[in-house]
């Protein structure tokens, strides 16, 4: 259980920190705004490819630490569970049919 604890907290760290720079320099117009890091992307006429593959980027980042985080602390661990419990309720069914 320590190990995909240990995962979905890199997963976490690295994608959350990777969102935050991305989303500090594209969705932080002004730094006496109230709503840094929520606003709308706002990119320039003159946008590069760079500047729509780090918006593309940023949105991945996202999803993947929170999808990430998720499978590793829930997904992971419930099907360890279930297929624990399966494998329990299996061998009592048979032990009664030894019986």
């Amino acid at each position: 259980m320590a190990d995909e604890f240990i995962k979905g907290l890199g997963i976490f760290t690295a994608g959350g920190l990777g969102w935050v720079v991305l989303a500090g320099w594209y969705r932080t117009s002004s730094f006496e705004s109230s709503q840094q890091l929520v606003e709308p992307v706002s990119l320039s006429d003159s946008a590069t490819l760079f500047d729509s593959l780090s918006v593309v980027t940023m949105d991945m980042l996202f999803w993947f630490t929170i999808i990430g985080s998720l499978t590793f602390w829930v997904v992971i661990p419930v099907f360890r569970q279930a297929r624990e419990e399966i494998e329990n309720r299996t061998q009592w069914v048979y032990q009664l049919e030894k019986f």
